[in-house]
């Protein structure tokens, strides 16, 4: 039983959405499939917010050791994307994917990360997108808890009326 538990956590921090009808599938109770369910999703969430930030940082440190590990054939092909990313930034280029994520945060935003975080994103996405675009804001992380645990209700609400397709 504790080995289920300790799955069910282990899957609800990475991918939030299906955790609970898996665990009600597998035969767990539903109120340790629900403890489970929340601890796994916070927990995930707290886990991959406070840690994208120094992995962001180290990335960025170790870009430059990066392209000068590059095999020579490939060298030529991105010795000028390595120096533009090494130079400093005159002029932001938009590319496909600036101008996806900037349409995003238009679109959607903060309140878009928070909501589609445990549904349509999975926890680390989001956490990640929570703390490069919004961590100076004072309450990221208790809206962030609060959809977590939102989507638990929701989650459960389904598991409570359509009770054939999970037992």
């Amino acid at each position: 039983m504790l080995l289920k538990i300790l799955h069910i956590v282990l899957l609800a921090s990475v991918k939030y959405i299906v955790t609970l009808p898996y665990a009600m599938i597998i035969g767990l109770d539903y109120e340790y499939a629900l403890l489970a369910v929340l601890t796994g999703g916070i927990g995930g969430f707290l886990f991959f917010y406070y840690i994208s930030k120094p992995l962001n940082r180290g990335f960025m440190l170790m870009w430059p050791c990066l392209c000068n590990a590059i095999p020579s054939s490939l060298k030529a092909r991105y010795h000028n994307w390595c120096i533009s990313r090494s130079a400093k930034r005159k002029k932001r280029v938009f590319t496909r994917k600036n101008r996806f994520i900037s349409r995003m945060k238009s679109n959607y935003g903060f309140w878009g990360v928070i909501i589609a975080t445990p549904v349509i994103l999975t926890i680390p996405i989001g956490a990640f997108l929570a703390n490069k675009y919004y961590s100076q804001r004072r309450h990221t992380v208790l809206y962030m808890i609060l959809s977590i645990i939102g989507w638990a209700g929701v989650l459960s609400g389904f598991v409570h009326l359509f009770p054939k397709v999970f037992f």
